[in-house]
C-alpha cells in the first residue's frame, strides 16, 4: 500500500493579490513581499485576476488598470458587484494618473489610487499593511 502524498498545509493564506502585467514590476513586488513576509499571489491579466480573487479571497488587491483581456476598471466593477468579494479592498496602482482615471477608480470602489511613478515599493507595503490586520 502506497501512502498518499502529504500536502503542505503550512502555506499561509494569500494576503495580497497583485494584478500586474509588467514582469519586472511583478518580480519586484514578489521579492519585496517575500522579504516582508507578506503572502502574495500574482495575476497578469484581468480575467486571471477575477478567478484568483474568487478562489483565494485575499485581504487586499493591488490592481493595475492597463491589463490584457479585462482592464482594471472592468475587474474592479466585477469585484464590487459580487456580494462575496465586494468588501475586499482594492488599491489601484497605475501609471494612469489623469484626474478622470483617478475619479473613475474611486467611484468604482477602490480604497486608494496610487500613481506608480510617484510611489516607492516600500511606500506601497506601508499602505497595504493597514489592511493586513
Amino acid at each position: 500500500m502506497v501512502d498518499a502524498p502529504v500536502q503542505n498545509t503550512n502555506k499561509p493564506p494569500v494576503q495580497v493579490l497583485v494584478v500586474e502585467d509588467d514582469p519586472f514590476l511583478s518580480k519586484a513586488y514578489k521579492v519585496k513581499f517575500e522579504h516582508e513576509a507578506i503572502a502574495a499571489d500574482f495575476a497578469t491579466d484581468g480575467e486571471m485576476a477575477l478567478v484568483k480573487v474568487k478562489d483565494n479571497k485575499p485581504k487586499i488587491v493591488l490592481l493595475d488598470i492597463m491589463l490584457p483581456k479585462k482592464n482594471g476598471f472592468d475587474f474592479l466593477a466585477d469585484v464590487k458587484k459580487d456580494p462575496e468579494l465586494k468588501d475586499i479592498p482594492v488599491l489601484i496602482l497605475s501609471n494612469l494618473g489623469q484626474e478622470d482615471d483617478i475619479k473613475r477608480g474611486m467611484e468604482l470602489g477602490a480604497v486608494d489610487y496610487i500613481v506608480k511613478t510617484s510611489m516607492k515599493i516600500q511606500d506601497v507595503v506601508t499602505k497595504i499593511r493597514k489592511y493586513l490586520v
